[in-house]
């Protein structure tokens, strides 16, 4: 604020008209073990789930191989942030012509030449920071290739979920909970890896977990889509029409509009100012540990969106984003670590949550040739909002205070679940069985 390939019948774009209603009392899951659970757990899942699993695992040793081999190797504090930006700079700017790729090369095809060029730049990082002292041109270059490989991978994720599962919301929920175990997982491992060797041993993990996600997605077998064989324009038309069919579906370019306030003036700052209250306030460990609860959360809310069903997702989702207005208001009002703690739980499941409705929403109402498309601009938009407020969270907390921030998030979070509540194309849009 962050789950195509089969030409169907088009999708009304906005509020409920066309969108299927559920029969009475459908709004819950079926329970574990039936077969729909069963048949969520296809070869076809069970691969993409490794291949995503793998991959996130790795993204998620970057940042402290990164800081452990620059701060390792003598350089500047700032060389840190820089090697991040050449990261995820990248990623911001070529999503977009990632998600036009996507749709006429696959979606497949795409992600598997994406691990292939996020193989080569870690590989070559970790070859780099094993033998010696590397330039930083050379870690900058490097982690710029792996930025490219993440625009280049990320728009074909929400297309492949409903080839590879029919029940896309049990598949996006998955996901979640997978997600969240490897937010904590990875960074976990490369601080382990790091103390036992070197940041050049962790670039060779996390060049491995790309080789594992290509090689999950090469076995593959998906099923021929007439979008896969549909005929395209050129490149800049694609993009044209990509946003075309972005500006039809009010619900969609509505909630993402919401989502850039949202991005900049409450999710940018949180994270930041958050490490800095906490951090001065209570130290690092408990920093550490906050984090770790934050990822507990974002499990409980992955498997509550696995066993929840709402008629109306994306008015549900929004209910849900009021739990992240506790985690703002515990933390600017500098209440004790059990209160910090409860926040963050609650703002991980919440928020959790709010993204799988999202997920699967976008996936079953957006139609399968313009989805790598529409996708890619989510993901562009919400990136670099959140990168603003990020980058400005520090001055404006200097000026103001970081509390009178934090609670500032908190209104607007509260003002934002409102309009998402208020709008009716987004909050009457109801799920497609």
């Amino acid at each position: 604020m962050k789950a195509k390939s089969a030409r169907l019948p088009r999708i009304p774009a906005a509020g409920s008209e066309g969108a299927q209603p559920l029969p009475p009392g459908s709004s819950a899951a079926p329970p574990i073990g039936d077969d729909r659970s069963q048949a969520l757990w296809n070869r076809n899942f069970r691969l993409f789930f490794v291949a995503r699993t793998a991959a996130l695992f790795g993204d998620g040793m970057i940042p402290v191989a990164l800081t452990a081999g620059l701060l390792g190797a003598g350089r500047p504090h700032s060389s840190v942030g820089y090697a991040l930006a050449a990261w995820m700079g990248p990623l911001a700017l070529f999503v977009l012509f990632g998600g036009v790729l996507a749709d006429r090369f696959t979606p497949r095809r795409m992600m598997i030449i994406a691990d292939a060029l996020r193989l080569v730049g870690a590989s070559a990082l970790a070859v780099s920071f094993a033998t010696g002292n590397p330039p930083l041109w050379a870690v900058y270059a490097l982690s710029a290739v792996a930025g490219v490989g993440a625009a280049l991978f990320q728009p074909g994720v929400a297309s492949t979920v409903p080839r590879v599962a029919a029940d896309v919301q049990r598949a996006n929920a998955v996901l979640r909970v997978s997600e969240a175990l490897m937010t904590m997982a990875g960074p976990a491992f490369a601080g382990m890896l790091v103390g036992l060797a070197s940041a050049g041993a962790v670039y060779a993990a996390n060049a491995s977990t790309f080789l594992v996600s290509g090689v999950c997605l090469f076995l593959l077998r998906l099923a021929p889509a007439p979008a896969d064989e549909a005929r395209r324009g050129g490149f800049m038309a694609e993009l044209v029409d990509g946003w075309r069919e972005f500006r039809a579906r009010s619900w969609l370019w509505g909630v993402i509009a919401i989502w850039t306030v949202y991005g900049f003036a409450v999710l940018g700052p949180m994270l930041p100012l958050t490490a800095v209250e906490v951090t001065e306030a209570h130290g690092s460990g408990t920093y550490g540990v906050m984090m770790a609860v934050n990822g507990a959360g974002s499990v409980v809310g992955g498997l509550l969106a696995l066993r929840l069903r709402p008629r109306r997702p994306l008015a549900a989702g929004a209910v849900a984003l009021t739990g992240v207005c506790v985690n703002l208001v515990v933390l600017g009002a500098g209440m004790p670590v059990p209160a910090l703690g409860a926040g963050q739980f609650t703002a991980g499941a919440a928020f959790a949550f709010w993204l799988v409705m999202w997920s699967t929403t976008v996936q079953t109402h957006v139609p399968p040739e313009a989805l790598n498309r529409l996708h890619a601009y989510d993901v562009a938009g919400s990136l670099l909002m959140l990168a603003a407020g990020r980058a400005l969270a520090g001055p404006v907390a200097d000026r103001l205070g970081a509390p009178e921030v934090l609670l500032a998030g908190a209104v607007i979070n509260l003002l934002v679940v409102a309009v998402l509540l208020v709008a009716r194309p987004i909050s009457r849009l109801e799920r497609i069985a």
